[in-house]
């Protein structure tokens, strides 16, 4: 429903409109009889009535059940790696990353030496934060120190891309599963995906199909494909398997 006082109404009127006085004007002048007017009108009529077979199997089968159910089995199969929140301040050279560590043991704030000292343009101004990640994403030198490191503990210096690293693990947890309103958009569009793959594998197994392609015929001068092209898909070949399904896994 739009407001009758908006421009988009008025707009959206007059399109209507003219595309009535169009058609009344088209059928005044018998286009409609025209042999080539009637197969795209007949083309029409098809894509509309299987929009509309398509629409209804998948309003039914595309619920809140099926949504919540496909949800939850992803869960159950999503493995859950570990977290670690961590804080980073990184210089050019091993020599400033011991001082540093050493300013750390007399209880500096990591914090403000991060926005002091660190060279690390994306990290400094918030404190060295790295937020939460998982090791497996970071580089190696990450991933190998920090693996065993304790929350509070502070680790390094060492070598990474850009200097030397002093790191500090502020918090170890569970990575947290994808909820399920951030999945919703994605497990929809599997579970219709599904439902039109096997309505339409449902309808070629019960229907007699007859392709009518006539032979190809030798054109004097037609450039001819190598021996060893790949040959074409058959004609009668079915809709293609619908990739497994990721919806719930982060």
């Amino acid at each position: 429903p739009l407001d009758a006082s908006s421009d988009l109404f008025r707009r959206v009127l007059d399109e209507v409109v003219d595309q009535k006085l169009l058609a009344a004007e088209a059928l005044k002048r018998k286009l409609d009889k025209d042999p080539i007017a009637q197969k795209r009108l007949a083309a029409a009529r098809e894509r509309i009535l299987g929009d509309m077979l398509v629409e209804s199997v998948v309003s039914d089968a595309v619920n809140d059940n099926a949504i919540r159910g496909l949800y939850q089995e992803q869960l159950k199969l999503a493995k859950q790696s570990e977290e670690i929140r961590a804080r980073q301040i990184l210089v050019a050279t091993q020599v400033d990353a011991e001082a540093i560590k050493k300013l750390l043991t007399t209880g500096a704030s990591f914090e403000a030496l991060a926005m002091e000292r660190s060279t690390d343009a994306a990290t400094r101004f918030n404190g060295g934060d790295l937020g939460y990640f998982t090791t497996d994403v970071m580089p190696e030198a990450y991933e190998a120190n920090l693996k065993t490191a304790k929350t509070g503990e502070v680790v390094g210096p060492f070598a990474v891309d850009g200097g030397f690293a002093v790191v500090k693990v502020e918090d170890r947890r569970l990575e947290q599963p994808i909820t399920l309103e951030s999945a919703r958009p994605q497990i929809v569009r599997f579970l219709t995906y599904d439902q039109v793959r096997d309505l339409l594998e449902k309808l070629r197994s019960r229907a007699k199909i007859q392709t009518l392609i006539r032979a190809p015929q030798d054109v004097p001068g037609q450039p001819k494909e190598p021996a060893d092209a790949p040959k074409a898909a058959p004609a009668s070949s079915v809709a293609p398997k619908a990739p497994p399904a990721k919806a719930a896994a982060k």
